[in-house]
């Protein structure tokens, strides 16, 4: 089994509903398990800066799933909750984005896919999330908390729980 970890963000609709209904998916349509989750936070909007704040989180699977196949699997996922890829502004407004941050100790530079993904430290809305469920989880050589530490968290602020559905 690999151990991965995900990016979860949306601004559009109930994101927070969202997440935890993509969580059930990511988890029955890799056959993976689920390891651990973050809270959600609310983030400022990266690059296209004129839309709605963000909802982010983070949460590690482990999976049988390749990494090519996993990503797929992703996409499907973002496309059922009404992501168009095709048709989308350049980091604009979306109800569900799914970013493969890290699969094991996997480096991989291909036009489909980069491992790990190419920006994680440079963006604070991921890798606060990130450091809550894996503080000490080294990446390209790199560890979570540290490279948090080198970064402004200004705008991010933690979301309370939500209850447990019925």
């Amino acid at each position: 089994m690999a151990s991965v970890l995900i990016a979860l963000g949306g601004n559009v609709g109930d994101v927070r509903a969202t997440f935890r209904k993509a969580i059930a998916n990511i988890c029955g349509m890799t056959q993976g398990s689920l390891v651990a989750r973050s809270s959600d936070y609310a983030t400022p909007p990266w690059g296209d800066k004129q839309q709605p704040p963000f909802v982010n989180a983070c949460i590690e699977i482990e999976t049988r799933l390749d990494p090519h196949t996993l990503l797929a699997t992703l996409h499907k996922i973002e496309k059922k909750f009404g992501r168009d890829r095709a048709h989308e502004r350049h980091w604009g407004p979306r109800p569900l984005d799914l970013d493969l941050l890290a699969y094991d100790d996997v480096r991989l530079t291909r036009r489909e896919l980069t491992l790990p993904h190419p920006r994680l430290f440079e963006r604070a809305f991921v890798l606060v999330p990130l450091a809550e469920i894996a503080p000490d989880r080294i990446i390209a050589g790199r560890r979570v908390r540290d490279e948090l530490a080198k970064l402004s968290t200004d705008g991010i602020e933690r979301l309370p729980d939500l209850p447990d559905p019925a």
